[in-house]
């Protein structure tokens, strides 16, 4: 180590004239990072309320990671009041993710001197913060990396997304924790060091370099300011501006869906009754017309044995029930309310065998043939509800077959890919 500082860097990103950006310094680099400092534990906030509304604790298939041990110490049976509550859940962790986009990159790249630092490794201290560092910027750019993906149904990563994306969140949260244990003195003697005010008004030609002091950050040798910290500012924010426009219309819905235009799902699949957004066709998952044809059944388990065969004809013949609900899945899109109409999930516990107001969970099974979720688990709550329904129709018609024909399961404040489609079988008071 002691040859390498005496040697010098080596020409490139490791010496200090390298980087002559006059705006690199301790105050725009703090901006850059107040904003994450209050995104970032919202992000992660609603990231394991997504993966609670999931219902981990019924086991697979709900439970994406059985492994997690005590990561899962804050898991509780997701509500089903208000019946929104997913999609408000989702709809904000989506849209801030890909808001914060920006300012990520501009964090890092006021950053990026400290990455090219000689010699690379000083001392077993500077060691662990090198490697602090790397767990930080990797889990932060794996983060909105595989949740950028997930949003496009662009599933390059091996693995599944809910496994990754859940131990990547905890080891990047691990690392903003101490980093931020360690930084937020030095952040705050920086926000401090100059007004906020004064830098928007300041244009680029008297811009000049911060003081230097002991982060390293500003260059020893800066060039002519092409422009202002109030442009940098405003370039970010724009950029996040620009990106909360094309994205937060698929989850706030109305005339704003029609901007959405980094959603796969924006446009309408379709009009009338059945024309509102899906996430799997029924070809997509292998669904042939024999499955939802004439001779499809549901069947119906419970205590002692009990089970019970209905043709879609006696389904529609008991007691039919409306409810206005929304869908909203794990990539931030949603519905607007519709009207499902069909039968309660507490009606068919009691043909199981069981008391209507005090139903068992139910383990609910598809006939998709491909793709996962192709079964899901419902808590005893949510099979409770009086708007949880194995619907039938909606919005007045009969559901189409990517909708789920004959029959699927519509529970509120549900992850829409638990509202399992194409259901065969319910089977209450067991898991699998």
């Amino acid at each position: 180590m002691d040859r390498a500082r005496d040697v010098g860097p080596p020409p490139g990103p490791t010496r200090p004239g390298f980087w002559r950006s006059p705006l690199r310094g301790p105050w725009l680099t703090s901006v850059f990072g107040l904003v994450l400092l209050v995104g970032v534990p919202v992000l992660f906030v609603t990231g394991l309320l997504s993966y609670a509304a999931y219902n981990p604790g019924l086991g697979p298939p709900n439970d994406k990671t059985p492994e997690a041990g005590w990561l899962g110490f804050y898991l509780f049976p997701w509500p089903t009041d208000p019946p929104w509550l997913y999609r408000l859940n989702q709809g904000v962790h989506v849209t801030l993710g890909v808001v914060l986009v920006p300012v990520l990159l501009a964090k890092l790249w006021s950053v990026v001197p400290k990455l090219f630092t000689w010699p690379p490794v000083r001392s077993l201290s500077h060691a662990l913060e090198r490697l602090s560092l790397l767990l930080l910027v990797g889990g932060a750019i794996f983060e909105f990396a595989t949740g950028l993906l997930d949003v496009q149904l662009d599933y390059i990563f091996p693995g599944s997304f809910y496994t990754l994306h859940f131990y990547g969140a905890w080891v990047f949260i691990g690392a903003f924790v101490v980093h931020i244990a360690f930084r937020i003195p030095l952040m705050v003697r920086a926000l401090r060091s100059r007004d906020l005010r004064r830098e928007l008004r300041t244009p680029a030609r008297r811009t000049e370099p911060e003081p230097a002091d002991e982060t390293g950050l500003v260059t020893p040798h800066p060039a002519p300011a092409t422009m202002s910290r109030r442009g940098a500012l405003g370039m970010v924010a724009a950029g996040s501006g620009v990106l909360f426009v094309v994205t937060a219309g698929q989850s706030i819905g109305g005339s704003l869906r029609e901007t959405a235009v980094l959603a796969p799902r924006y446009t309408d699949p379709g009009t009338g009754p059945n024309g509102f957004q899906i996430n799997k066709t029924a070809e997509a998952r292998g669904i042939r017309a024999s499955d939802i044809g004439a001779e499809w059944r549901l069947t119906v388990r419970g205590r002692d044995g009990a089970k019970k065969v209905l043709t879609r004809q006696e389904l529609l013949d008991m007691p039919q029930h409306t409810a206005a609900l929304p869908i909203a899945c794990v990539e931030g899109w949603s519905t607007e309310d519709q009207r499902w109409s069909g039968v309660r999930l507490s009606a068919l516990a009691a043909l199981a065998g069981f008391l209507e107001d005090d139903p068992p969970d139910v383990f609910v099974e598809s006939a998709q043939r491909s793709g996962s979720f192709r079964s899901a688990g419902l808590r005893d709550n949510q099979v409770r509800d009086p708007r949880s329904l194995l619907a039938l129709r909606v919005n007045g018609a009969d559901l189409s077959p990517d909708h789920g024909y004959p029959a699927r399961v519509i529970v509120p404040a549900n992850p829409g890919v638990n509202n399992t489609k194409w259901v065969t079988d319910l089977t209450f008071g067991a898991r699998p």
